[in-house]
């Protein structure tokens, strides 16, 4: 997933955390709050309580595919944080990646049928689109 579509400081992780809306299932936590730009970008957070770096690593690793495979069916203008829940250690990544899916249909965070994403918007592939000199 390119740096642009990525929360990166801890600033703006703690807002997400505190001022925006929260969303759970048995493998994940969603937090999300709008932000001023014309695309949404993604935070993962894997606590040192579900396993050593190396299990923590990958699940993070998962997030991202998960999220970057969607980020052309999201809305734009949104900072989302996905916060893994113990029970991950035991999922897969169809598990986990259905979970994420779940989680941003119910925080309504996909584009509607029909709904057409700006042509900043990324492709399937995770690839910018047009209009962007990225």
């Amino acid at each position: 997933m390119k740096r642009r579509y990525r929360v990166r400081t801890d600033k703006r992780f703690q807002e997400v955390r505190r001022k925006g809306h929260s969303f759970t299932n048995q493998l994940l936590v969603l937090c999300a709050l709008p932000n001023d730009l014309a695309y949404s970008r993604f935070g993962f957070s894997v606590n040192s309580r579900i396993g050593n770096a190396v299990r923590r690593n990958r699940i993070k690793r998962r997030l991202r595919e998960a999220a970057r495979l969607r980020l052309g069916e999201i809305r734009p203008g949104w900072d989302i944080i996905l916060i893994a829940r113990r029970p991950i250690r035991s999922a897969d990544y169809h598990e986990i990646e259905t979970a994420c899916a779940r989680l941003l249909r119910r925080a309504q965070l996909f584009l509607e049928p029909g709904e057409k994403a700006p042509d900043s918007a990324v492709d399937e592939s995770g690839l910018i689109g047009p209009g962007t000199n990225e």
